[in-house]
């Protein structure tokens, strides 16, 4: 299994598209030995008009399998999908979840000896993921070969053992995955703003503009733990976006989302939105624990992702004595602090050990 890693832009998904004969390479030539199975963005592979059961077979015959082949893997990819009651609905009325669901069941059951993999996991859920993660692992101990392309760095270190770092159409590393993934790392935080994240000159932003960390109103880099933040973002639509939703996630330094807000849940019925807007989202006090924190921006129309900015700024959160008790937590235990209520119990006693604050 190799990782292939790089921030947005840095060719990813252009690698993975010639490999698959999707785009022809400028220059140079691609070499290949054995059958590619793909999984790229949502929206590639498969025919929308037909329903999932004869897109299985369609992909298959893509692959070269022979239609006893097929057959026999048929039942084992409809039952990792987990979805028998939409066998024969076609796919262009399935969500981007069951698209993906499907999509991942063809590709690594239809036994490719080579197969790629694309940033799409990230659109299913949890216990799917692990799914696939899982699968992904048994695919490569099957003596076939796995290429993972992710921003999810502890995903990416679980799995691998290699892996690349590209920058600008390059490899700007290459090997241990250890080293490379604490390359990529570095990479991000010079290349990441601190506090403020000008999107404009950002080729994924059309129509966000800037993200930011408020307190007291204004843009912020450093914040001590225990203390209320507020996120803006602006955004400048040139043209009518009908159902829009606007959503921030924050992610660790590994790329794993801690917590993420989104006004499809908050305030899910905004109206049209055209010309320049500001929006401002109050989280109050979130319980992060010390270290390097990076915003993600999200815009969507219709409940389908429009923008995606990946990094777009970061903050850092430094230590304070939140539970005043003079311990201040630390990274060993984990991403945020909690208070918990203890009680010690001998024989026929029961002593609550109360928390002194939160």
């Amino acid at each position: 299994m190799l990782g292939i890693i790089g921030r947005n832009g840095a060719g990813k998904s252009t690698l993975l598209k010639i490999l698959t004969r999707i785009t022809e390479p400028t220059e140079g030539v691609a070499e290949i030995r054995g059958r590619v199975g793909s999984l790229l963005e949502v929206g590639t592979g498969f025919h929308p008009e037909l329903t999932g059961r004869e897109n299985i077979r369609f992909s298959g015959a893509i692959l070269g399998m022979k239609k006893a082949e097929i057959d026999r893997k048929f039942e084992d990819i409809v039952a990792f999908s987990e979805l028998e009651k939409f066998l024969d609905t076609p796919v262009k009325r399935y969500s981007s979840g069951m698209y993906v669901r499907l999509a991942f069941a063809v590709a690594a059951h239809l036994e490719p000896e080579v197969l790629l993999i694309d940033e799409v996991l990230a659109v299913g859920d949890i216990a799917f993921q692990r799914k696939c993660l899982g699968k992904m692992g048994d695919v490569a101990q099957a003596g076939r070969t796995v290429l993972f392309v992710s921003h999810n760095m502890a995903a990416i270190q679980a799995l691998t053992q290699r892996a690349i770092c590209l920058e600008g159409g390059r490899v700007l590393v290459a090997g241990d995955t250890e080293e490379t993934v604490q390359r990529y790392l570095a990479l991000m935080d010079s290349v990441t703003p601190a506090g403020s994240g000008d999107l404009s000159q950002r080729k994924e932003a059309k129509f966000l503009k800037s993200i930011e960390v408020l307190q007291g109103g204004k843009p912020v880099a450093v914040i001590r733990m225990g203390s209320p933040l507020t996120f803006r973002i602006t955004l400048s639509a040139s043209r009518p976006i009908k159902r829009p939703a606007l959503g921030v996630g924050i992610d660790n330094e590994q790329g794993v989302r801690v917590v993420g807000f989104s006004t499809l849940y908050d305030v899910p019925d905004l109206p049209p939105v055209v010309g320049d807007w500001t929006a401002l989202c109050e989280v109050g006090v979130l319980p992060l624990n010390q270290g390097k924190f990076y915003l993600k921006a999200a815009l969507i129309d219709g409940g389908e992702d429009l923008e995606l900015v990946e990094r777009a700024c970061k903050f850092e959160v430094v230590p304070d004595d939140v539970f005043k008790t003079g311990n201040i937590p630390t990274a060993r235990q984990g991403t945020i602090y909690w208070p918990g209520k203890w009680r010690l119990e001998k024989a026929s006693e029961s002593v609550s050990l109360e928390p002194q604050s939160g």
